[in-house]
């Protein structure tokens, strides 16, 4: 013990003042916000093709949410010269709910966060200390065995440590590369410097830290009043490729300072997500990452939304949609190699079902997304897509448009139509699809893009 001793004495740990502390957080910050400024000027140094489908305004100016911080960091975890992990820290009282991939072979980062929101302990248990959300992009953490769940427990638990939080309030997250283990102790190696560089700014950088073959980050932001006070909703998330949600969508965070309970916030979720994410197609693969969470921190002065059948609750309920809906949407439009944006809307189905599945069937044909790519109105492939789909049809009641052009009705070609209409409607770059199958009142809507050999490029060389 004595020996110990000595060498503590010869080396004793520095003990910083309060303002060498505040300069240090000050360096951190400074850092990051160089980092967030070489991600940004990246696209110009590298030519990279940013879909043309892109919010011509850019990345938006989202709300401060009060009790999320947020910061991001270059761990190397497959990217070089780039941000690939982020850290959003929640402050106590917050509440979390999610929807995620029903994939058979899912994630342990996803199987483990549907284990602690979906248990009373994950969801409320440490509450009072706060909780944690952090991603990485590069790898997905998929298909790696015993060690995927060492990676996220190590995670989780470092995590915790760090922030004096419970390992059961720290969510993880990982998407990028399926079937290579995760090198977690590179994101260890970052967690004192994201901590540091944690600020109630920060969410830009989240958002750039989470891309993979995104083109751009994506965010969305809703403001309202609840009891003449306001409420902010800011979201962000990443998908370009792999995109046929079975649950929500590839990566999407989203936060707001309303209070509301866990169990009222998880069934808001779930309901919106099956009108927003779940409506979404780009190549009609689901992934095995698809992790949705909504955090609630309660510290808007604004009064709790308790009642679900409320005018209050029914105002949260649509700007929450509205985030998730324009995420949804941006995540289409940043499609591999897009160029056409594209809803698909199906009526007069048999029952709301029925509609739905016709409608993904058009959405996920090959044969109609190229032809949309050639800017062809060959709806004949639309016809093909109805009939495939599994939903109740009748042949001599089916009516096509595209946008206000009527094409088909009453199972043939409109008398009035004209191709050469139709062709130059095409060329727009938003563009309507609509069927009607003119058996019933169900109804839905799906959107999706084109499928154009830029798909492929991306694709092809994936991993290298």
């Amino acid at each position: 013990m004595a020996k110990n001793q000595k060498k503590q004495k010869r080396n004793p740990t520095p003990k910083l003042s309060k303002s060498e502390k505040r300069l240090a957080k000050w360096k951190a910050r400074a850092k990051s916000l160089a980092d967030e400024l070489r991600v940004l000027t990246a696209p110009l140094a590298k030519k990279v093709i940013v879909s043309p489908l892109a919010p011509k305004d850019g990345f938006p100016l989202l709300p401060e949410i009060a009790g999320v911080e947020f910061a991001a960091a270059q761990a190397g975890v497959r990217y070089k010269g780039r941000r690939d992990v982020m850290l959003a820290r929640l402050a106590p009282g917050s509440v979390i709910a999610g929807t995620f991939t029903r994939s058979a072979t899912r994630s342990a980062s996803v199987l483990d966060c549907q284990a602690k929101i979906g248990s009373k302990a994950g969801a409320d248990r440490g509450a009072d200390r706060g909780a944690a959300i952090l991603v990485n992009s590069g790898n997905a953490n998929a298909f790696t065995g015993r060690r995927g769940w060492i990676s996220v427990e190590t995670l989780a638990q470092s995590v915790a440590q760090k922030l004096d939080l419970l390992p059961s309030r720290v969510f993880t997250s990982s998407t990028g590369v399926i079937g290579e283990p995760l090198p977690h102790e590179r994101i260890i190696d970052t967690l004192d410097s994201l901590i540091d560089g944690l600020a109630p700014d920060g969410i830009t950088g989240a958002a750039q830290a989470i891309m993979t073959t995104d083109t751009f980050p994506k965010g969305a932001m809703a403001e309202l009043e609840i009891g003449d006070q306001p409420v902010r909703i800011a979201g962000i998330a990443k998908g370009s490729g792999m995109i046929a949600p079975d649950m929500a969508t590839m990566l999407v965070y989203i936060f707001t300072d309303a209070t509301i309970g866990q169990r009222q916030l998880q069934s808001l979720v779930s309901r919106l997500t099956d009108s927003s994410f779940n409506c979404i197609t780009v190549d009609s693969d689901t992934s095995t990452s698809d992790t949705l969470l909504v955090a609630a921190t309660g510290q808007s002065a604004a009064p709790a939304i308790d009642d679900m059948r409320s005018a209050d609750a029914r105002g949260f309920a649509a700007a929450l949609e509205g985030v998730m809906l324009d995420l949804a949407h941006q995540v289409v439009r940043d499609g591999e190699g897009a160029t056409k944006f594209v809803g698909v809307t199906v009526t007069g189905a048999a029952n709301n079902a029925d509609a739905k599945r016709c409608a993904l069937s058009i959405a996920n044909s090959p044969l109609v997304k190229t032809a949309i790519a050639g800017e062809d109105p060959n709806w004949g492939r639309i016809v093909a897509a109805v009939g495939k789909s599994g939903a109740a049809a009748d042949r001599d009641r089916l009516a096509i448009r595209f946008g206000q052009i009527s094409v088909a009705a009453e199972g043939m070609a409109d008398p009035d139509y004209v191709e050469a209409d139709a062709a130059a409607y095409m060329k727009q770059d938003d563009l309507e699809i609509g069927v009607d199958l003119g058996l019933g009142r169900g109804k839905a809507t799906v959107w999706t893009c084109d499928l154009t050999h830029r798909y492929i490029d991306i694709n092809a060389d994936y991993r290298s």
